[in-house]
């Protein structure tokens, strides 16, 4: 047998290489950095900021708002999510948490890969900062394509240092060196490049007699996290040192599953491993907690009985633990997706109006239901939610 040692891995390693720097060519050209596209119409910014058109149009007349410019055929060419911002501002329509309430800590969980955790959490990074929110997306994955989506080419612009690594290993004594603005308004980034999975090996050094390390990363987010309504934190797909930091960082749990036999079972083998891991960890005093935990059915293809059957028994076996609303599996989000972009920020549909339409609705039902569980972690929201019929 012929002994070819590493060449045909590095010759796939070269050859792969040379197709993503492509792509990623094509997502950040031709300036070199993403843009948000995205436009609203004035019927779509005065539901999102909570006033009426009229009210929008008179404060534009008045100078207090600028308006938008027109189009070469004299329409109006919509409104940016900054100057949909700027209404909230002058209007007082913005939804953060007060300072008394506790910022949100939300990681995307599961060991297994494949489920879309990355999806949901740039999704729903991007919905909340749609709806206003202040946002902190913490990538720790590094495959990083949660980095790639909010505008960085972890190959070329993110090294080692600029990720979250040198504070997990106690080189910095606070997150604040690694937070990026994005292009997106309301979301802060801390980014992840493939030079961070070194950080799994050297953490586990550390970690070795002094678990206490594990609440690192807790201790981080919470040092900034006056700073932003959400953090949502994107772990990587393997239960290791960086993913026990994310279960130990966060205070709300998603698990995103999708409705097959092998992604049930591994799901089932997660909840075991979760359970074992923080009991040996309160045993040792390092005792996290949530406010909600819920199961998200991710990837659904309603054609495929199947599916269809698989949902259902989650649906019986998890109750009011799985989230009513799933994320079905749609042409527009992986179209999306192999241009490292989600569907919300697409300013017109990549396969049908229909198939997008359909798809953000898909979104927006999982993200308010997401939406009225964080706010009712926080207490100066329970009276409009009392009102609102959701408490």
């Amino acid at each position: 047998m012929e002994d070819t040692g590493l060449d045909p891995l590095k010759f796939l390693r070269q050859r792969a290489e040379d197709v993503l720097e492509k792509l990623r060519e094509d997502v950040f050209a031709p300036e070199g950095t993403k843009t948000l596209r995205k436009l609203w119409s004035i019927s779509e910014a005065a539901e999102l900021v909570g006033r009426s058109q009229q009210s929008i149009r008179l404060a534009e007349k008045e100078g207090k708002l600028p308006s938008p410019g027109l189009l070469e055929n004299g329409r109006r060419s919509g409104y940016s999510l900054d100057a949909v911002n700027r209404m909230r501002d002058l209007f007082g329509t913005r939804p953060w948490r007060s300072p008394q309430d506790p910022p949100l800590i939300l990681s995307f969980s599961n060991f297994k890969g494949g489920v879309g955790k990355s999806s949901f959490a740039c999704h729903s990074a991007q919905y909340f900062a749609i709806q206003g929110y202040r946002v902190l997306v913490v990538d720790l994955d590094s495959q990083a394509s949660t980095t790639t989506v909010f505008g960085f080419n972890p190959d070329l612009q993110i090294g080692h240092d600029e990720t979250i690594a040198p504070y997990l290993l106690g080189e910095q004594h606070s997150l604040q060196y690694a937070i990026r603005k994005t292009y997106w308004p309301g979301i802060d980034l801390i980014p992840s490049a493939l030079h961070f999975y070194s950080a799994e090996y050297e953490l586990a050094a550390q970690v070795a007699g002094n678990v206490e390390l594990l609440e690192t990363l807790r201790a981080g987010l919470e040092g900034i996290a006056d700073s932003y309504d959400i953090i949502i934190l994107d772990p990587p797909p393997a239960l290791g040192l960086i993913s026990i930091s994310a279960l130990v960082a966060a205070n709300a749990l998603v698990i995103p599953v999708p409705p097959a036999n092998i992604d049930f079972a591994s799901t089932t083998h997660f909840f075991s491993m979760v359970i074992d891991t923080l009991e040996t960890l309160r045993r040792h005093g390092v005792d996290p907690s949530y406010r909600f935990v819920r199961v998200a059915l991710s990837k659904l293809d309603e054609r495929k009985s199947t599916q269809t059957a698989i949902a259902e028994m989650m649906r019986k076996v998890f109750g009011s633990y799985l989230m009513v609303s799933p994320i079905k599996d749609s042409a527009e989000i992986d179209n999306a997706s192999a241009r490292f972009e989600t569907v919300y920020e697409q300013p017109v549909a990549l396969t049908s109006r229909e198939v997008h339409r359909r798809c953000i609705a898909y979104l927006d039902g999982f993200n308010r239901e997401l939406e009225i569980l964080v706010r009712r972690t926080w207490p100066s929201h329970h009276e409009a939610l009392r009102e609102a019929g959701l408490m």
